[in-house]
């Protein structure tokens, strides 16, 4: 066995990639300080420093990225049972070095065992700065160093760490833009325009340049004008660029020295960066979330932003593709919309047409309020929509409605405004959701989230609304969501998913799915709220779309039942309680929730 015959095989395949004059390709040791001094103690004896076959960094991107490759002549020392024999197996090895490595860089891992190339055995793991563990990722081949890349960048466990830095950074921002009496409604206006300009080459180029501080907040405003107006109808971009002039005349943004310089760096070495990595998350909608803590705004407009994996999981249950058309009659800050096209523009395969049609065509929204409607619109122009097509207005306004008829929505996606309880002049949910309904083709789908007490109605104006809803379309599905999906909004509204099959009346002996989805993955964890920290998300989904799409009744999950609009539509009105499980903690932490919710209903 002669391990230099495997060391040639990598070698050889690294040296003839097209990306190798991007990388620094090195053996034994590195000629970067910082990994030599993190490999000192990561010797496989436990002796000296560690000494792995290859490490591989990248010359100008990627400075947070490693790759650490160990090899092993005999395929039978490719990995051992414990993983815990440094020195006589490969994926023992690497993954030591790993654990180093780790804390400072995400390292790409790579074990490879046998001397024919062609019946080499490899394993790769990825295990992120600061990571509990390495995690198995990519196949039983080596790669092209791009395809490496991209596997890390579009890794669910990178996406969701950058995720909670961003989040974390939202804070902070916060902060500051409250310390410099920013309004709340204008943040994410602020950073949704810094975006757009940032667009511009020759506004990135130059904005550090100004000295004087007023200049710079007139180029800031003029450049988002007119980055706008070559995307949007005069009009349009005419009102958008008007709500952006609070910027000319704000006192510290306009006249404080390096404050609006300051803010611009960071908007593009912080949150820049993640957009263009991450399309399809509506991270501002997340800062609205964030910049909205001070005040009640949100709330008193009945607004509840629906967190980003849901937003996924509406495009998921849709069967969302690159002819889905799709509407968003409450579109909020855009989240559906973004999240939609981000599965549509997947969908299309990189077809430059189709792709255009899509940004151009095929996702429609309605939005009412002034500073909302321009957040979504320049958060779909951020994520590419090249003609936003999202209305200002009411979603009631019969001319509004015509003209989204004329672009034949199929698929139809809202979180309507949450009516307060005891309401007298508010619409009901329901009313929403009809009319969205009554926009899209027939047999469309309209997926929408709502307060579990609509499902729950067995009278007044809800069971009335409820009964029109059965005369003229299906009720797919009923999903029971986690009781504290919306804590992130400092909202305790307990919800449900609908799923409606549009303009086809619902069929007497019908049965309907009631998924009970009450765990997502998702934890809290302070000051960050609640995440997919221990990504458990991706599995969770996966299943709850294999059992929803092939109708599985599954015990404590799942159940279909024939109803009409009297009857209770959520799972837990039809599935057995498994009494014996039940302890006395369960029984307290029924009865405090119980009691939190009649407060918050009887307010």
């Amino acid at each position: 066995m002669n391990e230099k015959i495997t060391e040639d095989i990598v070698r050889t395949h690294f040296k003839s990639d097209e990306y190798y004059d991007k990388i620094l390709f090195e053996e034994q040791k590195s000629s970067i300080p910082r990994v030599d001094k993190l490999l000192k103690n990561a010797s496989k004896s436990g002796l000296g420093g560690g000494k792995p076959e290859f490490l591989i960094t990248f010359k100008n991107e990627r400075p947070d990225l490693i790759i650490v490759i160990e090899c092993k002549a005999s395929r039978t020392k490719h990995e051992s049972k414990t993983r815990d024999n440094y020195k006589e197996y490969a994926v023992d090895g690497v993954l030591l070095y790993s654990s180093f490595l780790s804390q400072v860089y995400d390292v790409l891992s790579i074990a490879v065992s046998g001397e024919d190339k062609n019946n080499v055995k490899i394993s790769h793991f990825i295990q992120l700065k600061g990571g509990e563990q390495a995690k198995p990722i990519f196949g039983n081949d080596l790669l092209p160093v791009k395809n490496y890349i991209d596997g890390y960048i579009n890794n669910e466990h990178k996406r969701n760490q950058e995720y909670q830095e961003l989040l974390k950074y939202a804070k902070p921002l916060n902060e500051h833009l409250h310390s410099i009496k920013v309004k709340e409604s204008q943040r994410s206006l602020l950073i949704s325009g810094i975006l757009i300009a940032l667009e511009d080459e020759s506004f990135e180029a130059s904005y550090t340049k100004k000295k004087n501080t007023q200049d710079l907040a007139n180029l800031l405003v003029n450049t988002i004008k007119e980055q706008l107006g070559n995307a949007l109808k005069h009009e349009k971009s005419e009102n958008l660029a008007i709500a952006y002039s609070f910027i000319k005349t704000h006192t510290d943004l306009s006249q404080t020295d390096n404050v609006l310089v300051d803010l611009i760096r960071d908007v593009n070495e912080k949150i820049k960066p993640f957009i263009k990595t991450y399309p399809g998350q509506d991270i501002l909608g997340q800062f609205y979330i964030e910049f909205l803590q001070y005040s009640n705004n949100d709330k008193s407009l009945g607004i509840v932003l629906t967190p980003p994996h849901i937003t996924e999981f509406f495009s998921d249950i849709a069967m969302v593709d690159k002819n889905s058309v799709l509407l968003d009659n409450c579109a909020g800050t855009a989240g559906f919309l973004i999240s939609g096209m981000k599965k549509m523009v997947v969908d299309a395969n990189g077809d430059a047409e189709k792709i255009k049609n899509i940004t151009k065509n095929q996702l429609l929204g309605i939005e009412r309020d002034v500073e909302i409607f321009a957040l979504a619109c320049s958060n779909m122009y951020i994520h590419g929509d090249g003609k936003s097509n999202i209305e200002r207005g009411s979603c009631f306004d019969e001319e509004i409605i015509e003209r989204v008829k004329t672009k034949h929505p199929n698929v139809g996606f809202l979180n309507p405004p949450y009516r307060p309880p005891k309401a007298k002049n508010d619409r009901y949910e329901y009313e929403f959701i009809l009319n969205n309904l009554s926009m899209l083709e027939k047999g469309g789908t309209c997926v929408t989230i709502i307060p579990m007490s609509c499902v729950l109605a067995q009278s007044g104006k809800e069971l009335d609304l409820k009964t029109r809803l059965l005369e003229s379309h299906t009720l797919e599905a009923v999903l029971s969501m986690p009781d504290e999906l919306f804590v992130n909004s400092n909202v305790g509204t307990i919800t449900c998913i609908m799923v409606i099959k549009a303009h086809q009346p619902h069929p007497a002996n019908y049965e309907t799915y009631f998924g009970y989805c009450k765990d997502d993955g998702f934890i809290k964890r302070k000051p960050m709220g609640r995440g997919d920290y221990l990504n458990r998300w991706n599995g969770i989904k996966e299943q709850w779309l294999y059992n929803f799409r092939n109708r599985k009744e599954v015990d404590k999950h799942s159940i279909k039942r024939c109803v009409t609009a009297e009857d209770e539509w959520c799972a837990e009105a039809y599935m057995e309680t498994d009494y014996s499980n039940i302890t006395k903690d369960d029984f307290i932490e029924s009865i405090k929730k119980f009691v939190i919710f009649q407060e918050m209903n009887l307010k």
